[in-house]
């Protein structure tokens, strides 16, 4: 039986990255047929796209209760995105780091970490608890209210994106449009295999986790997540094998932001997502990373490789702490 398990969420993993693969394809096609500029494109169709499997994801375990999963896929993806998919683009070639990035990007990924870890532990933070709990134990709430809140910062963040890339427009490429039929095929056919991939990855999970004794949180913040990341680790890596790597800073921050206003305030406005003590200590260090990426980008204006190797490093600790606590 668990071979089975295992069986179905390879190929659940299989069929979330080549659905979003698909999707993006037939988006950024269905947009480029109605004249919108691939600046706006990027910003929206493309980082939707590739977050399509942690949102499939979550909102599949935020409608079968399985809030630990919901959470954790978006905790764990967050931290494999910018330790692994970001440090190892930095040891393949060192990634340069725009102001637009430093002054916008990072300090919005780090305000909504903070918003959901206080939504997560305040009533136990300030009055003594919290240390004492075991890591199962509820530490708080995201809420429906904190839910929409967080659906609203996505939405404020995407319009000012859309805005800016107006007002600073960049030279277009000509590229050879697809009919509309096949854009909407396409769009179709990515949507089924990323939900159905969803939903089988949150089944799988769910069932590999009882086998081993292993923690829904545990197994969404390791496997589901890493599973999920797969878009962003492929195009990352190979873009920067090309040396073309400028972009990488902004697209992990991107799909960090997306994964943490737009994922979990569809899957907490869905069904309330109750965050354990486990959590809370994950939270802490997905704070604990982005300001360190933060710094490694301020110093220099660039992540070297020395930055990279420390962030690959800082990921292992974690994913041994998280097994061994």
């Amino acid at each position: 039986m668990i071979f089975l398990n295992l069986l179905i969420l390879l190929l659940a993993f299989v069929a979330l990255v080549k659905g979003a693969d698909i999707f993006v394809d037939g988006s950024s096609a269905l947009a480029r047929l109605f004249k919108i500029p691939s600046i706006v494109i990027g910003l929206t169709v493309v980082a939707f796209g590739t977050s399509m499997p942690e949102l499939a994801v979550s909102t599949s375990a935020a409608i079968a209760g399985a809030n630990e999963i919901a959470l954790s896929n978006v905790v764990g993806s967050n931290i494999f995105n910018l330790l692994v998919v970001l440090g190892l683009c930095a040891v393949i070639h060192p990634v340069p780091v725009e102001n637009g990035i430093l002054k916008r990007d990072f300090p919005i990924s780090i305000f909504s970490t903070i918003l959901v870890l206080l939504a997560g532990s305040a009533s136990f933070l300030f009055n003594g608890k919290f240390l004492t709990l075991p890591m199962n134990a509820d530490s708080g709430l995201v809420s429906r209210w904190l839910g929409i809140i967080l659906l609203l910062l996505f939405v404020t963040y995407i319009v000012y994106l859309v805005f800016d890339a107006k007002a600073h427009p960049t030279e277009e490429n000509e590229e050879k449009s697809l009919p509309l039929w096949k854009c909407l095929l396409m769009i179709a056919l990515g949507l089924i295999l990323i939900i159905a991939g969803g939903k089988a990855v949150v089944y799988s999970a769910q069932n590999i986790a009882r086998f081993f004794g292993m923690s829904e949180t545990l197994i969404g913040l390791t496997i589901v997540a890493i599973g999920t990341s797969l878009p962003e680790l492929v195009t990352s890596i190979v873009a920067a094998r090309k040396g073309e790597v400028s972009l990488a800073v902004g697209n992990v921050l991107g799909s960090n932001i997306f994964n943490l206003l737009f994922i979990l305030g569809v899957s907490a406005a869905i069904n309330p997502v109750c965050i354990n003590v486990a959590s809370v200590y994950d939270m802490g260090i997905l704070l604990f990373v982005t300001v360190m990426a933060w710094i490694f980008s301020i110093t220099k204006k660039q992540i070297g490789r020395l930055e990279g190797s420390i962030m690959i490093f800082c990921y292992a600790a974690s994913t041994i702490f998280a097994i061994i606590r």
